[in-house]
Formats: structure tokens, sequence, C-alpha cells
């Protein structure tokens, strides 16, 4: 269908107005170098609507360590290596810690998330209501519940193998409901792991960088929702509908159980206790942050480390000669007789390295969640203006074949050296959970978990590629989703028992001793 005539005017206009916003420069320094700008749309038509962390590699490969782009207006700045993204959002995270105006944040009803929130009093308030509860020394504490829900996962495996996604997405959620919310959702007549997933969903799908032209034309929010291509605000009252379900309802429940004197141990109910001893405090205000605190918690724990366990179970279809190495050192050290402990994890070198290489084999957001600048600054004699989006390619920092040779294999041995951790080998958490300000304040409980889940998984099970009809091995693509999160293309997985003691030992621990508390 040809565009409307009113489609193309308010194009038009949109053009005209970014030449008249340019701003003058203030700077004598050059911008950085990139692909020569289109007049009025810059680079728009060098903006890829897929695969942008390779195409951004490739930008930088061809230009260097730090790109710009300039997209109807609005500077952009790709970094091309670690250390250029360490010596911007670490060294120099008072100017790069602020997050883009973005329309669509407010649009789709997400101007809740402290991820996408400017960078301020109020982001600084909503963090440390986080990390308070996530830090990893309170991290500690959820333990038990981490290997309790680890065990209910393998036992789901031995018993419904192939709903193994599913049970992955189970563990997750499960887990961090009981650590936010106090909710044990085996319980809960609710369907709180489909809230969180659906919500995270749509954070994949509107946060894509570049997708909507609102992005860069902001006045567009304005449009009418009949209007040809407002399909965005349309949807855009479904996702903030959506967005409201998981902020409201399992807090309400919290609520409703602390007001009871129900209400299991969590990071709620103790937010919630805590606001009413501070009578100064304006609580309206305070049940906001921490209603928001609690509900980013949530749904990034029950969602994001999802995929880089998806991506474990891949590696072990595909590497099995993994598999066997770790299984030797689990036998080695924890032994048929009992079931690997956090308390473990120091003498299991190739477990923790094998954990390693998950975080860095498929990332789970390639191109991070983008910087903003907030002034002027020069690096390396280029010039960065204020305002500029700033992209760190964590994908390509994570299959840099200079830090890591053949990046495209899974290979936990890379982290080794004489049977130990090698520690002149870059860690793969100092990028994949972020930079500066901005890291996740939820590393440590997914460390934890994803050690959880490869030692007991190892230990108990024997995980393989299915079979065809043809009784050869189905290979996985071994490729992942595009988009802001990324997760493994559909695979199949074949999962048995490794003995019947281990599985004796899962059967009997998968019942919650009545003690367990994260108090």
């Amino acid at each position: 269908m040809a565009p409307s005539v009113t489609a193309i005017s308010l194009v038009l206009a949109a053009l005209v107005l970014v030449a008249l916003r340019r701003k003058k420069r203030t700077s004598n320094l050059p911008l950085p170098p990139g692909p020569p700008p289109l007049p009025l749309i810059g680079n728009a038509l060098d903006m890829p609507k897929v695969g942008k962390p390779v195409a951004f590699r490739d930008l930088c490969a061809k230009y260097g360590d730090i790109v710009h782009l300039e997209i109807f207006g609005k500077p952009m700045i790709v970094l091309g290596s670690h250390e250029a993204a360490m010596d911007l959002f670490e060294k120099r995270s008072a100017n790069y810690s602020d997050r883009t105006k973005n329309p669509m944040i407010d649009i789709a009803g997400f101007a809740w998330a402290m991820p996408v929130q400017p960078y301020g009093p109020w982001w600084r308030r909503h963090r440390r209501a986080v990390h308070q509860y996530f830090n990893a020394n309170a991290v500690a504490k959820y333990a038990a519940f981490q290997k309790l829900e680890s065990h209910r996962l393998v036992r789901r495996l031995i018993e419904n193998p192939q709903d193994f996604l599913k049970h992955i997405r189970r563990y997750f959620g499960s887990s961090i409901m009981r650590v936010t919310y106090g909710i044990e959702v085996d319980d809960d007549p609710v369907d709180y792991l489909t809230m969180a997933g659906d919500v995270m969903t749509i954070v994949a799908v509107v946060f894509n960088p570049g997708r909507y032209l609102v992005e860069v034309l902001p006045w567009l929010r304005h449009v009418p929702t009949w209007m040809p291509g407002a399909a965005f605000k349309r949807d855009g009252v479904m996702w903030t509908e959506m967005a409201n379900k998981l902020i409201t309802i399992p807090w309400k429940a919290t609520v409703a159980a602390v007001r009871a004197g129900v209400a299991r141990p969590s990071m709620a109910a103790e937010l919630i206790e805590r606001s009413e001893m501070k009578p100064d405090a304006d609580p309206e205000e305070e049940d906001e942050i921490n209603r928001n605190s609690a509900a980013v918690a949530y749904a990034a724990g029950a969602d994001t480390t999802l995929s880089t366990v998806e991506t474990f179970f891949l590696a072990m279809t595909m590497y099995p000669e993994v598999q066997k190495r770790a299984h030797v050192e689990l036998m080695s050290v924890v032994g048929p007789h009992r079931l690997p402990e956090k308390e473990d994890e120091p003498s299991l070198h190739y477990i923790q390295a094998l954990a390693k290489e998950c975080l860095r084999w498929r990332p789970v957001v390639p191109l991070g969640i983008p910087h903003r600048s907030l002034q002027d600054d020069e690096y390396k004699g280029y010039f960065i203006p204020a305002g500029s989006l700033v992209f760190a390619n964590v994908w390509a920092y994570l299959q840099d074949e200079k830090v890591y040779p053949e990046p495209d294999r899974f290979m936990p041995e890379r982290f080794l050296k004489d049977g130990r951790l090698d520690p002149t080998v870059r860690d793969p958490a100092t990028i994949a959970f972020g930079y500066g300000r901005r890291i996740c304040p939820g590393m440590h409980f997914a460390e934890t978990s994803l050690f959880m889940v490869v030692a007991t998984v190892l230990h108990t099970l024997n995980i393989s590629a299915p079979l065809g009809a043809d009784g050869k091995p189905i290979e996985a693509s071994g490729k992942m989703s595009d988009g802001l999160l990324a997760y493994p293309e559909p695979f199949g997985c074949a999962i048995q028992s490794a003995s019947a003691e281990t599985e004796a030992l899962i059967r009997a621990s998968c019942i919650e001793p009545s003690s367990l508390t994260i108090s």
C-alpha cells in the first residue's frame, strides 16, 4: 500500500525540523570517524534492522575503536573495545551513566523500570533499594533457596525431560519470587511466571535500539492512534497494562501478607516494614520506589539468566566432551554420595570455567543497554557531543579472538591454567553484566544461580542431542535470536538420570525443610 499524503507530509516536516534543530558544534575537535552521513537523515540507512552486534563490530573494524553515527541529527557512538568501554563507562561514569530519553519508555509503560530510568536522584533511590538485597553479602543468604530450586529443577527434568525449557524458566521464576516477594509459586493460583515472561518479551521488542521512528522523532508520540504508522501507540496501551500487572499484583499480595502477619521473609516484606519506620519520608514516594524496585528484581531475575542456562543446555548437546570432563571433576570433588553445595565452588575449577564460558559464548544482552553522555567530552582526540547514545558492543568484546582464541567454540579450558582458574584471562562477567554505575545489580544472584544449576545438573544428569529417525543426533544451530535480549534458537535436548543413587539424592532433597529462611 502506498504511503498516505499525510504520512509523507509528516516525514518531510520531521526532516525540516531535524535540519533546523541541529546544534552548532561547540568544539574544534573532530568527531570520531564513521560512514559518511546523508543530508537530513544522517546515517539512518547505515543502521541495520537485525544483526546490530555484527554490523557494529564491522564498522569498528573499518573505522576504528570509536565510531560516530548520526541518526536524524542525534549522535551515536559505538565503542569497539572493552578498554574503550572501561575508559568511558567506568573511569568517566559521572558523565556516561545516563539513559536516552526514549519516548517508547513512557508509551510502553516502563518509566518505573530502573534500567531505563535517567541518571539522577530518583534512579539512585531505586538502585539503593535493589542493591541492599542483591549485593554479594546479601546473596549469600539465598543460597539455600537456590540449592533447593536447582534440585527441584533436576527432579522435573528427570520426570518430564521434553519440557526442559519450561522447567528452566520455572527454576528462575520460582527462586526470585521467593526472594523478592516471599511467594511460593507452586502454592499460588496466580501465574506470576507468565507475567514476568510477558513483560520481558515486551522489553526485548520495545527497547531494541532503532526499531521505532519515534525514538529519533519524539514528537511522533503525539500523533493520533488511528494514523498510519501509529501501531506503536495502540500496542503501548496493551503493554502498559501488562507492565502494571507485574508491578502491582505480587506487591499487593505481599502487602496483604505483611498486614495479616503471615508474610515470609523477602525483599518486598522488608521494604514495607522499613518504610513504616521512616516517619519523615513521603509514604507515596517510598511505596512507589519499593514497588518498582521489587518488580525490576523479579522480572530481571526471572528471565535474563534464563537465557544463559538455556545456552548451557545447548552447549552440552553440542560439546559432549565438555560434559564428560565436568562430570569427572564433580565425581572427584563431590563424589556420588552427596549433591554439590555452594561451598564446593572454590574446588570445582572446571565447573567455574564452564559457567564463565556460558556467559561469554552467547551473551544475553549483546549490545548492553546504551548509555548517554550528559556533557560534551573528548576521547582520544575526538569530540563526543552531549546527549550521544553510546554503545558497548558486549557481544563483540566477548568474541574478541585476541582475548578468547577460537571464540565461537565452547571451550571452558580457556579460563584454566594448570587445572586452576587463570587470573590473566579476562573474566566475561566484567563485560556481560554491564559497566560502571549501570552494572547489573543482580549479577551476584545470577552467578550463584548459574553455578548451582551447572554443578547440580552435570552431577546428576546426562545431556545429549536428540536422535532423528535415522538414528543420528539432530544438531542444533547454535544461533541466537535477534534483539535487546538474545535467546538460543529452538533446539532439542535428550536428558537422562546419570545414576539411581544421585536421582535418589535429588528426590530426597526436594522436600523443603521447615527451617529454611532468608532472614
